[in-house]
C-alpha cells in the first residue's frame, strides 16, 4: 500500500527542498516529524505540510493503519517553471531575474512485519 502526495509550483527552489529532504528519507513517520520540528529552513513549513497530507491519505485508503506503521519510502523535489523578471541595471540593460519552483512529492509505505 502506498499512498502519496504531491505539492506543485511551490516558491521555492527544489535544491534548498532537497536539503530537508534529503533528513527525512527512509525514516519512519514518528522520526520524520521529530526531526521536521527541528530543522531551521524555509523548506521545512512546505514539506511538513505535505508529510502530514501523505499521512491523511493513506489513513483514507486504510482507516485503521496507525502512524508508526508507515515510513517515507521515496521523497523527491524535482524543478517547476521557473518566472522570470527584469531588472535594470546600468546603460540602459537589463539582466534576469529566475524566479525558481518546484514539484515536492512524498511516498509513504506500509512497514513489513516478519509475520507478513
Amino acid at each position: 500500500m502506498v499512498s502519496r502526495a504531491i505539492a506543485k509550483h511551490v516558491r521555492i527552489s527544489a535544491r534548498k527542498v532537497r536539503l530537508v529532504i534529503d533528513l527525512i528519507r527512509g525514516k519512519k513517520m514518528a522520526d520524520a516529524q521529530r526531526l521536521l520540528a527541528g530543522v531551521k529552513k524555509q523548506a521545512r513549513q512546505n514539506v511538513q505540510k505535505l508529510l502530514n497530507s501523505a499521512v491523511s491519505n493513506a489513513k483514507q485508503v486504510q482507516p485503521g493503519i496507525a502512524d508508526n506503521d508507515l515510513y517515507i519510502s521515496k521523497a523527491t523535489a524535482d524543478e517547476g517553471p521557473m518566472m522570470r523578471r527584469f531588472q535594470a541595471r546600468a546603460m540602459g540593460r537589463a539582466t534576469t531575474i529566475r524566479k525558481k519552483s518546484c514539484h515536492i512529492t512524498l511516498e509513504l509505505d506500509r512497514i513489513k512485519n516478519n509475520g507478513e
